[in-house]
Parts: C-alpha cells; structure tokens; sequence
C-alpha cells in the first residue's frame, strides 16, 4: 500500500479508492475530508500546500494527488 493510499484509508477506511476515477463526484471525498487530506500530506511530506491549490481538479484521484505532489517535489 502506498502512503497516499494509507492517508487516503485513514481518512474514509469505508471508501473503494481503487476503483474510482473521480473521488469527489463519486462522493468519496467532501470539503471537510478534503481538508484533512491536505493536512495529512502537509504534514507527511513536509511541504505546504497553498489554499490556492485546494481545488477539485487537484483531489479528483490519485493521479491529481500524485502530479500535485511531484508539484512540491515529492515523489511518493
């Protein structure tokens, strides 16, 4: 398992990751969840995501997640 899936199970364990191509549309993820995932990678990665960069299109799976965090110059 990787990190981004382990913070991702932390977050919402009931939740099939896997098999979605869009976290938020297919409810996955809200706001509030959301803002709990930026502080988990915040705080994993030692980087800091701006509140600019918390948009939709940057959260909708895991490979948004991934090219925002290669963005930061993290390569998990």
């Amino acid at each position: 398992m990787t990190i981004l899936n382990a913070i991702l199970s932390e977050i919402r364990p009931e939740a099939d990751f896997a098999a979605s191509v869009d976290f938020l549309a297919d409810g996955l993820l809200d706001s509030f969840d959301l803002l709990m995932l930026v502080a988990d990678l915040d705080r994993h990665f030692g980087i800091s995501i701006l509140g600019t960069e918390i948009v939709p299109e940057h959260f909708r799976n895991h490979q948004a997640i991934m090219a925002l965090l290669a963005r930061h110059g993290v390569s998990a």
